[in-house]
């Protein structure tokens, strides 16, 4: 068919000089690479001629990709010798329209910088509205647990309790242990120095029950369970289940929030004992390699070198850690938008604002508590 015939750019030399266009200048013509190569080489060679005469009756089809290339080819302008089949005169009197428009110049903003400093200082206070939104209706939830306890969401809490607290038991061990160890082995390198060798328990006990200990503890939680959290409240956003229980009438926060939030309330000081206990086992054993220390010595000098202020205070921190953690990771599950690229951004700002919030409580109870244990 005479359609089918492949777009062709051929200069004319004889009589009267000019470019002769033929064939189906379609875009599923064009976008064959042999094709299209041939033709930029002829438009490569006619662009030092400007005053060269085209002839467009040739052509079978014309689309608007074909159109704009011959545009582009000459310089976004109409030749002044061009032959041209009625039927296409639309295509390039549009394409003339559009050339003349008047192009805006850049807007400058002078005051660019002011405005991303407001609009980050607005987004700031928009997520603390919500988030003391969260912990007011957290409070209220509370409230009625206590009063109507029979209908509490126990079996949701235990699960939380079992998901965020015993399967997170390997991995806080393990890291727990290698803290200590490497404590341990700082320090004697140390103290071996001066001959201050029994002050190692003094360090290792004060060190581990009272900053790293709940410090890890928070930190593993809020990567592990935390990001689970978020995950799990933007999928069921994603997936609508959160507008399911919104129109059936089930309250979010007493069935959703509620029992994260206690059940990491609970599960955080078990976790930061557990976590002590694991690395003051790895600082004894590795105080018996690196100084010859015996454990006995060193179960026995701990509860005089730890003051139970001390082990109080950790496990304050442990329960105020995880309350932070869970309303965290909560409050960005809760604003995840129902597509997958807000998912992973929740979930990544969920984790890096816990363990900030959760360093910057640190600084406050070291603040608060620190004439208290020494």
């Amino acid at each position: 068919m005479l359609r089918d015939k492949p777009p062709t750019l051929t200069l004319n030399e004889q009589d009267h000089p000019g470019a002769v266009v033929a064939g189906a200048w379609l875009v599923h013509m064009l976008s064959a690479k042999p094709v299209m190569a041939g033709l930029m080489r002829q438009f490569k060679k006619l662009s030092s001629q400007p005053e060269l005469a085209w002839d467009l009756s040739q052509i079978t089809a014309l689309d608007h990709i074909g159109a704009q290339m011959l545009w582009q080819a000459w310089g976004k302008r109409r030749p002044a010798k061009l032959q041209l089949q009625a039927a296409h005169e639309g295509l390039f009197e549009r394409l003339q329209q559009v050339s003349d428009l008047p192009v805006p110049p850049p807007v400058k903003q002078r005051l660019g910088k002011v405005m991303q400093l407001g609009t980050i200082m607005l987004g700031f206070f928009e997520h603390l509205l919500s988030f003391m939104a969260l912990l007011g209706q957290l409070i209220l939830d509370v409230g009625h647990l206590l009063t109507h306890p029979r209908q509490g969401p126990w079996k949701e809490i235990s699960a939380n309790i079992y998901r965020t607290g015993f399967q997170a038991l390997g991995i806080t061990a393990i890291v727990g242990m290698l803290i200590g160890v490497v404590l341990s082995y700082l320090s004697a390198q140390q103290l071996a120095t001066f001959g201050g060798d029994a002050l190692l328990v003094n360090i290792l006990g004060i060190s581990i029950v009272r900053e790293l200990g709940p410090m890890l503890a928070a930190i593993l939680i809020a990567g592990r369970s935390g990001s689970a959290i978020t995950a799990q409240l933007g999928v069921m956003r994603v997936t609508e289940e959160l507008d399911a229980m919104q129109v059936m009438g089930i309250p979010q926060g007493y069935r959703l929030i509620m029992p994260k939030v206690l059940a990491l309330a609970v599960a955080m000081p078990l976790i930061v004992i557990w976590t002590d206990v694991m690395a003051l086992l790895g600082g004894m054993v590795a105080a018996q390699i690196q100084l010859g220390m015996a454990p006995g010595f060193f179960l026995y000098k701990l509860p005089e070198a730890v003051s139970l202020a001390n082990y109080w205070i950790g496990l304050g921190k442990g329960v105020v850690f995880g309350v932070l953690i869970a309303l965290v990771a909560c409050h960005f599950g809760l604003r995840i938008k129902p597509n997958t690229e807000s998912l992973g951004q929740g979930t990544t700002s969920s984790v890096v604002i816990a363990i900030t919030v959760v360093i910057i409580a640190d600084a406050v109870f070291a603040i608060i508590f620190s004439k208290t244990g020494y």
